[in-house]
């Protein structure tokens, strides 16, 4: 088939544009180098909503911060991913820092950001008693959220392929090269031609610019360590507590997640290797010592898991959303934070370059804007559970102890497209407890390749060959008669 539009990357950014063009009669397809959506920088995100008023207005990501921050309402209604406004203190320590909090609040202003206020000690201690007593002033801005980044990119990749979006997963693009009316893209699997290309791949957008000829910018990598802290802590802060930001990162935070954990992170350091989702005792260090300044009684002892993700920094240090030189090639690259908040807002933008571009859009009468909801059984009413038990024995029977996930959800999370155990992960959050797996994960495998029809060496953690167990050997003892 020949695309009229080609998407490379599958993460937050790529997934958001893919759901926007599929309202349009369109051939699309997105290309993903990983096993699944999601699996690139969006699953390390920290997994907030910006209130909208952190980045300078004068920048395209401050512009698209706050153009990003409303709509993920209605696709939270419509995609049904776990998404929560609980809002967010930016502190300040002293009276320098107070200045801070005057200009983000100025910032917001400027952008049109409602709620802001300015705490003073008081205030601060009545709502969040948690927090260190040497902290003078906050500014609280109520429209931050907490979301699931990975529901996040799997529920707008399901809408756009119910809406005819082709996704070809484990596809990493080898080159690209202009031809008549267009380009023709070389995966390991196929050759695709296609009129318009849009690179969102996110820590390789350089790289694939530059097949392309369309190499108008650097990137510098940045990692950052994050750490999960045990449930038990759950209501020891309500909001997300900022530091005062500085030029290089918005700070270590502490970050109440829309699924009852507690996340402290991230650092931020720049990495030559794309790859490298190493944590270290250094990053530990780091991030326990800034986070414990915010809130004492924030402890090592109760971190259950720890993880890295690596961050794409254009050296202009904005995002770089445009038309390159080269007819039919966008690039959308340096998506850094707030990259999550502005993603509905860019893949807006992309579709109105893609008009200005050339591209007849018409509009489909048959959209689908709603996908069926998955199942959470731990969320749910006991009546309904007993309903649902009753149904299929599958919903009583439960997999995973610490975040009490049913059979049945494992089974629908398959036949949702989950094919690794970090898919299952990601759909259901098997795995994600207090013991991080040491119980169902034997289990989950196997309900994996039972649904697949697969031997179970063939299941992996997350594709590319992160193999889980492997295959015994049988042992020839050859006995002399």
């Amino acid at each position: 088939m020949r695309y009229d539009v080609t998407i490379i990357g599958g993460g937050v950014v790529g997934c958001a544009i893919a759901r926007e063009l599929s309202r349009y009669r369109l051939n699309t397809v997105l290309l993903e180098k990983e096993s699944d959506v999601g699996f690139g920088t969006s699953k390390s995100n920290s997994g907030i909503i910006h209130a909208g008023h952190h980045s300078n207005p004068d920048t395209l990501k401050g512009k698209l911060e706050w153009e990003g921050n409303p709509l993920w309402d209605d696709l939270h209604r419509e995609l049904g991913f776990g998404f929560k406004r609980i809002g967010e203190l930016t502190v300040a320590f002293n009276e320098q820092e107070q200045a801070v909090l005057e200009k983000l609040h100025w910032q917001g202003e400027i952008k049109g950001v409602p709620g802001l206020v300015l705490w003073d000690r008081a205030r601060i201690r009545r709502e969040e008693p948690s927090l260190s007593r040497s902290i003078i002033s906050a500014l609280y801005a109520p429209t931050a959220g907490v979301i699931n980044p990975y529901e996040a990119c799997f529920g707008l990749a399901k809408c756009a392929r119910l809406n005819a979006l082709d996704m070809h997963l484990e596809s990493p693009v080898q080159s690209i090269r202009a031809v008549d009316d267009g380009w023709e893209i070389q995966t390991p699997r196929e050759t695709i031609t296609t009129r318009y290309v849009i690179n969102a791949a996110g820590l390789y957008a350089d790289q694939i610019a530059g097949m392309a000829g369309a190499k108008t910018f650097s990137m510098k990598l940045r990692k950052g360590e994050e750490y999960i802290l045990d449930k038990r802590l759950d209501g020891l802060v309500d909001h997300i507590i900022f530091p005062c930001p500085t030029p290089v990162s918005k700070g270590i935070l502490v970050i109440p997640t829309f699924d009852g954990t507690i996340m402290v992170g991230p650092t931020a350091h720049e990495v030559d290797d794309p790859e490298d989702l190493t944590t270290s005792a250094a990053g530990a260090e780091e991030v326990f010592l800034h986070v414990r300044r915010l809130v004492p009684g924030i402890s090592e002892r109760d971190c259950i898991a720890e993880f890295a993700g690596t961050r794409a920094v254009s050296t202009n240090g904005d995002f770089v959303i445009e038309p390159s030189s080269q007819k039919g090639f966008i690039n959308v690259a340096g998506i850094q934070s707030p990259g999550l908040t502005a993603a509905p807002a860019i893949a807006i933008r992309v579709v109105n370059i893609l008009r200005d571009e050339g591209l007849s859009l018409s509009l489909k009468d048959d959209f689908m804007a709603s996908i069926p909801k998955a199942v959470h059984m731990a969320g749910l009413p006991l009546d309904e559970q007993i309903r649902l038990s009753t149904e299929d024995h599958r919903y009583g029977h439960i997999i995973c102890r610490c975040e009490q996930i049913s059979e049945r959800e494992i089974l629908d999370a398959v036949e949702d497209g989950a094919r690794t155990l970090d898919g299952l992960k990601f759909r259901t959050r098997a795995g994600m407890g207090r013991c991080q797996g040491a119980f169902c994960t034997p289990r989950c495998m196997q309900l994996l390749a039972q649904a697949l029809d697969l031997p179970l060496e063939r299941i992996t953690k997350r594709g590319n060959g992160s193999w889980l167990v492997c295959q015994r050997e049988q042992e020839t003892q050859h006995v002399n008669g």
